[in-house]
């Protein structure tokens, strides 16, 4: 057996280091912002999405009350959402609501578990809005704005 030499290591680390981000690029997910089908709507900016996410906004442009659903913390399709369209990570995020919630302006949105859990909500609430990873949407949602 040969002597790893300085060199070798050097290889070794680059090629963990690809591994790794090869891994994280599968990781993320092609998130949109859906309603369900029922909801009037049929499409927001993305100043109007994030302003509903981060509690600025409680209606939507014609008026009813808005209820926005949020996934888990720590599930790829929230970090992706939340940075590509907040431009936030999960540690800003969570300072944000941190602020928000000990000022008493406000909560942060009902929680559920995953994509399918969202378009469940959906289907109950015409009023509630989601997003949820593109491979999810079907007949029973409605993309109003997407990456």
């Amino acid at each position: 057996m040969r002597p790893v030499t300085p060199t070798m290591s050097r290889i070794g680390l680059v090629l963990v280091g690809l591994a790794a981000n090869l891994s994280a690029g599968m990781a993320t997910a092609d998130v949109v912002v859906v309603v369900s089908v029922q909801n009037p709507l049929t499409a927001l900016s993305k100043n109007q999405v994030v302003d509903i996410f981060l509690g600025k906004a409680t209606r939507f442009p014609n008026g009813s009350l808005v209820v926005p659903i949020d996934q888990a913390e720590g599930s790829t399709t929230r970090d992706e959402f939340y940075l590509s369209f907040a431009g936030k990570s999960a540690a800003q995020l969570n300072a944000h609501w941190s602020k928000i919630i000990f000022t008493g302006r406000g909560q942060p949105p009902k929680e559920v578990a995953n994509s399918f859990e969202v378009k469940k909500r959906l289907i109950e609430n015409p009023n509630a809005i989601g997003y949820i990873d593109r491979i999810f949407v079907d007949g029973s949602v409605k993309v109003i704005l997407a990456q």
